[in-house]
């Protein structure tokens, strides 16, 4: 790791901050006396943001440049978490400064998986892509339990549920101060991208298969996190040991911290060991790409994503629950080698790439409505964990398919 990357890893801490919109719905629900599905907007205007913003913001990159779009997202976010960080009186202006982190979101996921190209030494792509993403993770769950663990400082409990904006937005400017000292010498193309060049690219089989690809691994990431919990549940195992390991530790620390978190921890029973092994098997990840080729590490992790979701489909316990870890450590590195694998096939064309797949995670929304609505015409929880495993069959055998450049075959 050289210093050029620390600050692009800052970023990418960044991105997973806003996944602490859905924890923090239930507080907005009540502070607005907002139905379920309003509600539901906060993640969901997130989430929307990307599908919108994805393949504009790679166009903007091609055209200002990847640093200044990542710089140009982190902007964004400072706003919109600094206006959020106030007394808003309609919840329709919070909706907007949601968004507004969206997009600025988008413009991090977009810009910084190719520049991350750029600051890294020659054959560590791929291994600071995976290290990138476990940060991404590690964001994500750090920005859930804040959402809880704010109430234990009196200065943000005051606050309640907004006492999390002051602190994203230190965040966010003191990142984008970081940023803006990076050298970046960065991979350009012999014209700018337009919209016609970048779905082009979907004519060439290579991309377009890696894009359907993002699409449903995104898609059975969603899923699992979904409906973890109540396959679980369904299968008996009301409470896992870590969740009960953890309360337990908290049982020591004062009452407001052990409190906010506990209920945080007992609120995303399913998913909690499903992420934990995900950051771990993203950290991993940069280290096995020091002895394993990207390639061959894809084909190890897609294996891996589709025999876990698999083993839900025998109705076991003990299966489902080895299940879950074998799966988080097969979803962890997708992303970042179905992404560096791609975008090695063409690199002046990184801005339209990271574009379209970042689109692709617009996935997400879809392959769990297939999953729920089986579910809704009669199949048990546990047989609906075929639509993630054949998105994994899917992503395996995309794997066994070589792409142009021998260096990652």
């Amino acid at each position: 790791m050289n210093l050029r990357t620390i600050p692009i890893f800052l970023a990418f801490f960044l991105m997973g901050l806003a996944d602490a919109m859905g924890p923090m719905s239930t507080g907005v629900k009540d502070h607005y006396h907002l139905s379920n599905v309003m509600a539901t907007l906060l993640p969901f205007f997130v989430f929307i943001a990307f599908a919108l913003c994805s393949v504009p913001a790679g166009l903007l990159a091609g055209r200002i440049g990847k640093k200044n779009l990542l710089l140009l997202g982190l902007g964004l976010n400072t706003l919109a978490v600094l206006v959020a960080s106030f007394p808003l009186a309609h919840y329709e202006i919070l909706l907007g400064c949601i968004f507004l982190l969206g997009a600025g979101t988008t413009c991090l996921q977009v810009a910084g998986n190719p520049v991350m190209r750029d600051v890294s030494a020659a054959g560590n792509y791929s291994r600071n892509l995976s290290f990138a993403q476990g940060f991404k993770g590690l964001g994500s769950t750090v920005s859930t339990f804040l959402v809880s663990a704010v109430t234990a400082v009196a200065v943000l409990a005051e606050m309640k549920w907004r006492g999390i904006f002051p602190i994203f937005t230190a965040l966010m400017a003191l990142t984008f101060v970081a940023v803006g000292f990076v050298s970046v010498k960065e991979t350009k193309a012999d014209e700018p991208p337009s919209v016609a060049s970048c779905l082009r690219l979907l004519n060439e089989p290579v991309f377009f298969l890696a894009v359907l690809g993002i699409f449903l691994y995104v898609g059975a990431e969603v899923s699992m996190g979904t409906f973890l919990r109540p396959a679980l549940e369904g299968l008996g195992l009301e409470e896992s040991s870590m969740a009960l390991w953890y309360r337990q530790m908290l049982s020591h620390a004062p009452k407001q911290i052990s409190e906010g978190l506990g209920e945080s921890v007992s609120n995303v029973f399913g998913p909690t060991l499903f992420l934990f092994v995900l950051a771990i098997g993203r950290l991993l990840g940069g280290a096995v790409l020091t002895i394993m080729s990207p390639r061959t590490c894809f084909r190890l992790s897609a294996l891996l994503g589709m025999v876990g979701a698999a083993t839900f489909l025998a109705g076991s316990q003990l299966l489902a629950l080895v299940g879950v870890i074998v799966a988080g450590l097969g979803f962890a590195n997708i992303w970042p080698m179905l992404f560096s694998i791609t975008v090695e096939e063409r690199p002046d064309r990184a801005n339209e790439l990271s574009g379209l797949m970042c689109m692709a995670i617009s996935g997400g929304a879809i392959v769990p409505l297939v999953m729920a609505w089986l579910m809704d015409k009669g199949l048990s929880q546990s047989l609906a964990f075929i639509v993630p495993a054949a998105c994994f069959a899917y992503l395996f055998l995309l794997s066994l398919k070589g792409g142009k450049k021998a260096a990652i075959a």
